[in-house]
């Protein structure tokens, strides 16, 4: 039996070319983090200008999350990545050639515009395609993408910046993007009966769904008070380490340690291989062990301890990667939200649920890089080198510090959620062993009338 006619092979074959969609995403939304000095140069910009430039992508991508989650549900899966990669790699070549900074500001945004649906609709694909039981480790795995598209924004992307230039740099990745949307468009498909292939075991069934089940979802996933706190650990841990990653990593290594913008890609670096491993291993041990928001607060934790650590010491360089490569791969943990949120809501308005939350993930992303390059400007020595602002190391720590504290936040957000799932499970008198905040399994929704892990069944 061949790939494209195995359910089971043909679910990762599809899974992959979304997921090099995904990573490309990420190549761009971190990629701002070694470019920052030719950026810098480019456009003659201050480090606030830069870290808005960084932000534009996520000014579009965050408040989409929730209609790309109501795209993914109503006009499926292929029509909604195909467009979005597309529309991605088509402003890639804009700001790959923009020859002002508000041009270059202008593609970003379209840049966040298509990329906005695709790791929406990615999770939406497995929600369709995998079990229930299966869902934590392939959306950790999705995570994971977006530390492989960290590697590729650190390191290599130096390297191919310093050989062929910035701007042939984005054009080759703008071209990557247009094959893959169309490799999509030719593979990918809804579900297995789409694909006319049989029912995979466990999966369960899914349709789109109407506009006001669509609206009514959205409704619900709104309403619960356990939503406002995944998207609080969202909105600190992913936000923070895209900006830390994204932006300041790579000037703060070079600065105070005198490094190559190279050299410091390479501590960099240690941070996305971190979110390379985390999401994918503490999702596995979340499947093994049907454990959620417990996982949530040992990871904010270590989180929080990982920037203060940063925030209050000048740690030799071999320590600052493993702290970088510490706070992703603990901050992985917040992976798990999707997994939380998702299991609290029908199988069939996943799309919406996974959205919501995400909003909080990349309205982090979208705020922390302009507060964080704001307040680093306000250590500016008044000296350039090469065309970059010179910061006083303070200025680092205080942006570290910042994160450090919003990592407790997260913890304290994490623990609440962990309580109250505690809560739940003691009120309906079954032994507390998932600390969660789910539904267990055939418990019925009563916005829905649906039950957890089975499809809707209302009339059109």
């Amino acid at each position: 039996m061949s790939v494209r006619s195995d359910p089971y092979r043909r679910r990762w074959l599809v899974w992959a070319i979304l997921a090099a969609g995904f990573l490309l995403v990420n190549v761009y939304r971190l990629s701002t983090g070694v470019l920052t000095d030719d950026l810098a140069r480019l456009y003659d910009a201050t480090a606030t200008e830069i870290g808005t430039l960084h932000a534009a992508f996520f000014y579009i991508y965050a408040p989409l999350q929730i209609a790309a989650g109501v795209l993914a549900d109503r006009a499926g899966i292929r029509r909604s990545a195909t467009v979005g990669v597309g529309l991605m790699s088509l402003s890639g070549f804009a700001f790959a050639l923009a020859p002002t900074y508000l041009v270059a500001f202008g593609a970003r945004v379209g840049i966040g515009l298509g990329a906005s649906v695709v790791f929406i609709t990615t999770l939406r694909f497995c929600a369709n395609w995998f079990r229930p039981n299966e869902f934590a480790t392939v959306s950790g795995l999705t995570v994971a993408v977006a530390g492989l598209g960290g590697v590729l924004a650190t390191t290599p992307l130096a390297l191919a910046v310093g050989t062929v230039g910035l701007r042939a740099t984005l054009v080759g990745l703008s071209t990557v993007g247009l094959v893959i949307a169309a490799t999509i468009a030719l593979l990918a498909r809804d579900s297995p009966a789409d694909a006319g292939l049989p029912a995979i075991e466990g999966v369960p069934a899914s349709r789109s769904l109407t506009l006001s089940e669509v609206l009514r979802s959205v409704r619900t996933v709104l309403e619960e008070r356990e939503t406002w706190l995944v998207a609080g650990v969202m909105f600190c841990t992913i936000g923070v380490n895209i900006t830390v990653l994204g932006a300041w990593a790579v000037p703060y290594v070079a600065q105070v340690y005198g490094l190559s913008v190279t050299r410091a890609s390479t501590f960099a670096l240690a941070g996305s291989i971190g979110l390379l491993l985390g999401p994918p291993l503490i999702g596995r041990l979340s499947d093994a062990t049907g454990r959620r928001t417990g996982l949530m607060v040992v990871g904010a934790l270590a989180f929080a301890a990982s920037y203060g650590a940063l925030a209050l010491l000048r740690l030799p360089l071999l320590a600052v990667g493993g702290v970088f490569f510490l706070a992703s791969a603990t901050g992985g943990a917040s992976s798990l939200s999707y997994t939380a949120i998702k299991e609290r809501h029908a199988a069939a308005a996943s799309g919406v649920a996974t959205g919501v939350v995400n909003t909080g993930g990349f309205l982090g992303a979208a705020v922390f890089p302009t507060v964080m390059g704001a307040l680093l400007d306000s250590y500016w020595t008044g000296r350039v080198v090469g065309g970059a602002r010179v910061y006083a190391p303070a200025g680092f720590q205080a942006v570290f510090g910042l994160a450090a504290g919003a990592g407790l936040l997260a913890l304290a957000c994490a623990a609440w959620l962990h309580w109250r799932g505690r809560h739940e499970v003691g009120a309906r008198g079954e032994k507390p062993t998932e600390e969660g905040p789910t539904r267990t399994p055939g418990e019925t929704d009563p916005e829905t009338e649906t039950q957890a892990g089975t499809e809707v069944r209302t009339d059109d």
